[in-house]
């Protein structure tokens, strides 16, 4: 028996374990309680007559990158509908006062067969197309087996995904040849694709680099900066567990040469925010979080931002970023947000989810790599004391930046095609 047919069995006669699963995400705050029954495919809104493109984007990070395709597809096709679908709740806030109109969100339906053929029974996609590489079985199966066109956008494997995909019995081969289009982010993920099984694979560059500049509130902007007056400020971005250690370390390093320095953390799960409070008070450390609503005082040593959608307005803020989730394990965030921004980019030297990117802005020397508090703290310093090398770095990954603007209309004009066949179709709410 292969092992598509074993993991659909399994899943067949799951439903009772998964809704387990359900209520304990649901009691962690990990899942929304008025709109559980969308993970049970479950729709909470009607289907819109006409066409329609159902895009999934598995977190943030791939809302953001999806976003600005979805505005080009809304743009080049009037009577188009989009179906967003995500799976936590941070995107699904993300996404909330931020898709355009003709473009909704529904949580995606976990990969349950009963629950999958629910979900797509009521939305009855026209075409599918998936960003980078969250592949739930079931889900790929049910829409092939409709006969519904899918495609692979933005595709990446990370080195544990491919070990792992490589160990199912040729399962990946059957679900990733049925994506009629597969668009690479680099040349090195297309031939990982094609290997893997993947059909009409080709690059067109990573989408991410097309993604509009982090939104902001003007108000917040002239409040936050009232309160910081002159004082020198940097942000480490997107943290996980530790690095908000490392941050603490290279601000204690730098005091001596800036004592003013305020230092800005933006953990990646705002959840944790008051453990990242006790800590760097027990380091201490004068902390305070965002969402208590206090001011910034001259005594302030680290800002810890614990909320959602506002990393724009701490780009704004500083000048110098240290891009989060590089140090191990997690494969960093997108440092183009930080240099779209005029904000120069330090990293450390896990960016395997950024590999591209994060060696275009090396290479033009827009980028520092670090591997310690002591580099990281060097960095920022180089930083701080000459302006004309801030200057130059900014300046060098802001082109990175500007120079590949344009992978939104070569990513359109490569899925134009298969979407302008299946919306010729155009379906109809309960057709």
């Amino acid at each position: 028996m292969s092992g598509l047919s074993l993991y659909r069995g399994f899943t067949r006669i799951a439903m009772p374990m998964a809704r387990l699963l359900l209520r304990h995400r649901l009691a962690k705050g990990k899942e929304d309680a008025t709109r559980i029954g969308e993970r049970e495919g479950i729709a909470s809104l009607s289907r819109p007559e006409g066409p329609m493109a159902w895009l999934h984007a598995a977190s943030v990070g791939e809302a953001q990158s999806a976003l600005i395709l979805i505005e080009k597809l809304l743009s080049e096709n009037l009577e188009l509908r989009i179906l967003v679908t995500t799976g936590t709740v941070t995107s699904a806030s993300y996404l909330k006062d931020r898709l355009p109109n003709r473009g909704f969100h529904q949580y995606l339906p976990l990969d349950c067969p009963q629950w999958v053929k629910r979900f797509l029974n009521h939305w009855k996609p026209d075409i599918a197309i998936w960003i980078e590489s969250e592949f739930w079985p079931n889900l790929i199966f049910e829409t092939k087996r409709r006969d519904i066109p899918a495609l692979l956008v933005n595709a990446r494997m990370s080195a544990n995904s491919l070990r792992a995909w490589q160990r199912m019995d040729g399962m990946v081969k059957h679900l990733i040849s049925g994506f009629r289009l597969c668009l690479a982010q680099t040349e090195y993920q297309a031939e990982l694709l094609q290997n893997l099984g993947a059909m009409n694979v080709s690059c067109v560059g990573n989408l991410k680099y097309s993604a509009a500049p982090l939104a902001f509130v003007e108000q917040d902007l002239e409040a936050l900066q009232s309160e910081i007056g002159t004082r020198p400020v940097w942000v480490a971005a997107s943290t996980h567990a530790g690095e908000e250690v490392l941050a603490s370390s290279a601000h204690t390093a730098l005091l001596a040469d800036i004592p003013e320095l305020l230092t800005i953390i933006v953990p990646r799960h705002p959840s944790r925010a008051v453990k990242i409070e006790t800590t760097l008070s027990q380091r201490g450390h004068n902390c305070i979080r965002r969402s208590t609503g206090k001011r910034i005082e001259l005594d302030t040593a680290i800002y810890i931002a614990d909320t959602l959608g506002e990393l724009g307005l701490f780009y704004r803020l500083a000048r110098i970023s240290y891009i989060g989730g590089s140090m191990s394990r997690h494969g960093g965030h997108n440092p183009l947000e930080a240099a779209q921004l005029g904000c120069a980019v330090i990293h450390g030297p896990d960016m395997e989810n950024f590999s591209s990117v994060a060696a275009a802005l090396e290479s033009s020397h827009g980028s520092v790599v670090v591997g310690t508090a002591q580099e990281l703290a060097h960095a920022i310093r180089e930083l701080f004391e000459d302006r004309g090398l801030l200057a130059r770095q900014t300046a060098r990954a802001a082109a990175v930046a500007e120079t590949n603007r344009g992978v939104v209309d070569r990513v359109y004009a490569a899925i134009a095609p298969a979407v302008h066949e299946a919306l010729r179709g155009g379906g109809v709410a309960g057709s």
